[in-house]
């Protein structure tokens, strides 16, 4: 089960600096004039949400800040890093912020001096899992993998990832294109690296002949419309599908989910840092996390709530690999994962 720790991490916190060098009078000056938010300029965000979602989010944040514009460029985790290799091969990177999927993506973009250390306020009300003891990046929501099913076709569901090799689920199972889907890339890897899994596991589900399909998306519509009885998606679409009508439920397998944390941070050729982590701060903040929710995420703060017919964090049995481990063996993951279906 998760445990709530709240972080306590080498970020610098921008308000506990502005008040060690603001004098109670500049702050009576700054209330008497009202605001005093002087955020303003274009950022641009690279993003794997989806375009509803990421809209929203954007609009809560210029509410707050209406002389700050927010730019998107939204694709799938696989577009998104070829985007900015080749971005950062001829030039520099034209994002100032990136939100995706999971935390070996950022890692190595740490690695190449290529994200800014974070400034924001909000990060020491997070549980420290979902945080970068570095200060690099920040998670901003949990995202579990999960078993979904549909309930018109599947009498008996499965409730782990050992039950997938079953053989009455040959020929119902979809999965996300790890290729193109970050989440589907780092649960390659936390499966093969799983003790209890591993490679004779992948092997067997295999053999049940699944159907991989783009990205998460697809695979939720294929479970909801009844093309496949099973699929291996991220929880909050299926929560999502069912909500609207669809013959659709899920299960949080009994063996741990893998997750993603859906981290963010800021590129080190930024121009304009202080918009950049304003925009992070804002997505962790509570007003941010309570939006979240509202899109049925699971938060990263214990003090929002969580997506309604959603389990407490405390109740979730999630898998927690060595992230670090994760991130070297990701891709070699991946070509074994896509070795298999050839």
């Amino acid at each position: 089960m998760k445990r709530f720790t709240k972080a306590a991490l080498p970020f610098v916190v921008v308000s506990a600096l502005a008040l060690a060098g603001c004098s109670s009078d500049d702050a009576d000056t700054a209330n008497a004039e009202g605001s005093s938010d002087a955020l303003s300029g274009t950022v641009t965000l690279y993003t794997s949400e989806p375009q509803e979602k990421i809209d929203e989010i954007i609009a809560g944040f210029t509410e707050q800040h209406p002389d700050v514009t927010v730019e998107t460029f939204r694709a799938g985790t696989g577009e998104l890093t070829a985007r900015i290799a080749t971005e950062q091969e001829t030039g520099e990177v034209q994002a100032d912020v990136l939100l995706a999927a999971d935390v070996p993506t950022f890692e190595a973009y740490v690695e190449d001096d290529m994200l800014a250390p974070l400034e924001v306020d909000n990060v020491t009300e997070l549980d420290e899992t979902y945080v970068d003891s570095e200060g690099y990046w920040v998670g901003t929501r949990v995202i579990p993998t999960v078993l979904a099913y549909n309930t018109d076709v599947v009498d008996s569901p499965p409730e782990s990832w050992q039950e997938l090799t079953d053989e009455e689920y040959a020929g119902q199972i979809s999965m996300p294109n790890p290729d193109v889907s970050g989440a589907a890339a780092f649960n390659a890897a936390v499966w093969l690296d799983d003790e209890n899994l591993g490679e004779d596991w992948l092997d067997d589900v295999m053999d049940n002949d699944p159907t991989i399909l783009e990205s998460n998306g697809p695979v939720g519509q294929a479970v909801a419309d009844g093309t496949t009885g099973v699929g291996v998606v991220v929880d909050y679409l299926a929560r999502e599908l069912g909500e609207q009508g669809s013959p659709i439920d899920l299960v949080y397998p009994t063996d741990g989910a893998p997750y993603v944390s859906q981290p963010a941070g800021v590129f080190s050729d930024t121009e304009n840092p202080e918009v950049a982590n304003a925009f992070i701060d804002y997505l962790i903040s509570e007003e941010g996390q309570t939006t979240a929710v509202e899109q049925s995420y699971l938060p990263v703060r214990s003090d929002v709530g969580v997506p309604e017919g959603a389990p407490e964090m405390d109740d979730l049995e999630l898998l927690d690999p060595d992230l670090d481990h994760i991130a070297e063996i990701q891709s070699e993951s991946v070509d074994h994962f896509n070795s298999l279906l050839n």
